[in-house]
């Protein structure tokens, strides 16, 4: 579930806490022993977020128990967005 730009626009139409994006790979940033899986989710005003875990776990644990994702680079690699959008991902 991957878009190819994620938009002001896209983040506006959503339902607030819709799960948006998500995956499966190896983040050396984020967990240097194998495998993440991570779910993208709109917050509650036009913000979002990305979350990880360990792959034996579900998106919707992920989204509600998972690890915010602050690294920068890890999150323009994991969903492809413009500025404005960006401008956006709640790091706190």
């Amino acid at each position: 579930m991957l878009r190819e730009l994620l938009t002001i626009g896209e983040l506006k139409e959503m339902k607030p806490f819709e799960m948006f994006a998500c995956g499966e790979l190896y983040e050396p940033m984020l967990w240097a022993k194998g495998n993440i899986r991570w779910v993208a989710v709109r917050g509650s005003i036009y913000d979002w977020a990305i979350y990880y875990h360990l792959p034996t776990y579900s998106y919707p644990f992920i989204c509600k128990s998972g690890d915010k994702c602050v690294t920068k680079e890890v999150i323009r690699k994991l969903v492809h967005c413009d500025d404005e959008s960006f401008e956006l991902y709640r790091l706190r």
